[in-house]
């Protein structure tokens, strides 16, 4: 059985490859009379967008976002939402050389393990190309929680963290890296550029704060706000770990450290003294900001050698050449804010449905 398809009763299936014609997604769920255009969408898919800087891949793709169905004079009509992206810059003849070689780290060899062929030019549907989708369905999802705000941010790049007694949100647009300590965007900048030039990659971690979520969305156990989100950022390319609130560092503090100590708020809802548990408790969501970050692995298409084998099991050395982000987390950064978008509104629906 094939898995396309993510959400509960908002539901996006996303389809297409990264050297085929076209991607997109179809997003059902979405209530209807909501105001959407394409221009509404247009901003976040720019953020994502490849070639934007020289810290990411080459590859020129406009990324214009077609709405093809389930919107009518502006508004939303209830009905399945399908969104087009095309691809106009692919290469294939880049991948041609590894038509018969596995890329150590990607998903060349798991992909002809399960379907006994693999898609080579540039991954298929392995490749972070397929985000871009994603991105579009998140610009939909955004229309049904105008009532959150959404901030996702670079925190550390190639090990080094970001200064937090430094951070700016207005930097986090002014700068290639989606980074709100200037000074470290700086010394990223250096970084990633020496990756760059060694043929080498880096990794990332991309923070996402949620603020404006109403106490109450989630669900006290299969549907939790954590397993909720923790699935949909696990199913991002090249995502290797998830922590909401503190994350492992909670299992470093005691009992008294780590609570969220309340008090009366002036409105009749509690004050916390902190938030260690991310704005979630019991998998419900508290009314505090929610926080989650995402750990991005350094990018697996290289132009260092790197032992490998042949599809038919023989050793070899493989360089991947090609357009490639020498570090995937930077454009990752839209992504997850997509990706949260959507669980949101997920479960804002969720909770209409069960509570009114």
């Amino acid at each position: 059985m094939s898995f396309n398809t993510f959400g509960r009763l908002l539901r996006f299936s996303t389809w297409g490859e990264s050297h085929g014609p076209a991607l997109g997604a179809v997003v059902d769920g979405c209530p209807p009379g909501l105001e959407l255009s394409e221009a509404d969408i247009q901003p976040f898919m720019d953020a994502r967008k490849p070639g934007t800087s020289r810290f990411t891949t080459q590859r020129r793709e406009a990324d214009e976002v077609r709405i093809l169905s389930g919107v009518f004079e502006g508004r939303t009509t209830g009905t399945p939402i399908s969104l087009m992206i095309e691809n106009t810059d692919q290469r294939s003849k880049d991948y041609s050389e590894i038509a018969q070689k596995y890329r150590p780290g990607h998903a060349d060899y798991s992909y002809d393990a399960k379907y006994g062929f693999r898609d080579y030019r540039g991954g298929g549907r392995s490749s972070a190309r397929e985000t871009a989708a994603r991105v579009a369905a998140g610009g939909v999802a955004r229309k049904i929680i105008p009532e959150v705000t959404l901030t996702a941010y670079v925190c550390e790049l190639g090990g080094d963290a970001i200064d937090r007694d430094n951070f700016d949100a207005e930097r986090i647009s002014q700068n290639p890296f989606f980074c709100p300590d200037a000074a470290a965007a700086e010394r990223w900048a250096e970084k990633v550029d020496a990756a760059r030039k060694a043929g080498s990659s880096l990794g990332a971690v991309v923070e996402c704060v949620a603020t404006g979520v109403p106490a109450g969305w989630g669900a006290p156990l299969y549907a939790k706000m954590d397993s909720e989100l923790a699935a949909a950022m696990m199913s991002i390319n090249a995502t290797k770990g998830i922590e909401i609130g503190d994350g492992f560092a909670a299992a470093r503090l005691t009992g008294e450290e780590n609570a969220d100590a309340m008090r009366p708020g002036a409105d009749g809802s509690p004050e916390f003294a902190a938030n260690h548990a991310g704005g979630t408790a019991g998998g419900i969501t508290t009314g505090q900001p929610l926080v989650c970050r995402v750990a991005f692995k350094p990018t697996s298409s290289i132009l260092t050698p790197v032992d490998t084998i042949t599809r038919k099991g023989e050793a070899t050395e493989i360089v991947t050449k090609g357009r490639h982000d020498p570090c995937v987390g930077i454009r990752g950064t839209p992504v997850v804010e997509a990706m949260m978008a959507l669980v949101l509104a997920d479960q804002k629906l969720l909770h209409l449905g069960q509570c009114g």
